[in-house]
């Protein structure tokens, strides 16, 4: 069951916006394709990126994939947890495994994104 509280892009990236600001990571359905994370790059504090722009890569056992941003805008918090426990990607996709928390150039790019329910439907059609 996805949370209700965020949007999704169609590369399986989440966001959680409060306010002027987003909250990005992978969904569940990102972390169990990936299998055991690794390795997270992430850029740095202050980075600004562009909607469908490459925002970072995980490594797992099994490959490493792009990490895409749904939205356009500068970075202004990352999760440096994840450089000591990657896993966190895995265990908690929602919550502590969060990657990266973007301060919205274009907050109207959210309404293109997709609701949970839009997401489960997308994910089914993808079977």
């Amino acid at each position: 069951m996805e949370p209700k509280d965020v949007r999704f892009h169609k590369e399986h990236e989440w966001i959680r916006v409060e306010g002027n600001k987003a909250t990005l990571g992978i969904s569940n359905f990102a972390q169990d394709a990936l299998g055991d994370v690794v390795f997270v790059d992430i850029p740095k504090v202050g980075t600004s990126l562009q909607a469908e722009g490459q925002l970072g890569e995980v490594e797992s056992t099994k490959a490493t994939s792009t990490i895409y941003t749904p939205v356009t805008g500068k970075i202004l918090q990352v999760n440096t947890e994840l450089h000591d426990h990657p896993e966190l990607l895995n265990q908690d996709p929602y919550g502590k495994g969060w990657i990266a928390v973007l301060e919205l150039s274009n907050p109207g790019e959210v309404d293109g994104l997709m609701t949970a329910d839009q997401y489960t439907e997308f994910l089914k059609s993808q079977e």
